[in-house]
């Protein structure tokens, strides 16, 4: 009589590197003057899960990093570095209206919106002499 296959368990427990990151989306998310509403809202998640991602006291999937990466405009790695994420600061006029594009496309979920406003955005760049 064979024995039945067990599965391997991966370990589900939070790790220092877990707590690490969810610090700095955190901080992140402080510098671009968002609230955990906006950032949740930005993801697709409640802001109580985001708020168990950023206290680390949940594990953030691959495909939430990779989210929270381009939503907040900043490299994955720099999700995982230990010392104080490089573009924390101040940020320029210029940044806070990209910052504030990227959130409001990142937003949209409609098809027909998207490619309206990348029409819209088109003619403005077009019409301002590049």
């Amino acid at each position: 009589m064979k024995k039945p296959l067990r599965k391997a368990t991966a370990t589900r427990s939070v790790t220092d590197v877990d707590r690490q990151v969810g610090e700095n989306v955190r901080k992140f998310r402080m510098v671009r003057g968002m609230t955990l509403v906006d950032l949740s809202e930005a993801l697709g998640i409640s802001h109580q899960q985001l708020q168990k991602y950023e206290t680390g006291s949940n594990r953030l999937s691959a495909g939430v990093l990779l989210n929270v990466s381009r939503i907040l405009a900043v490299p994955l790695a720099d999700l995982f570095e230990r010392l104080p994420p490089r573009h924390v600061g101040p940020k320029s006029a210029a940044e806070q209206s990209r910052e504030l594009c990227r959130q409001v496309i990142d937003r949209t979920q409609s098809q027909q919106t998207l490619d309206l406003m990348a029409k819209v955005l088109k003619v403005i760049y077009d019409s301002a002499g590049k």
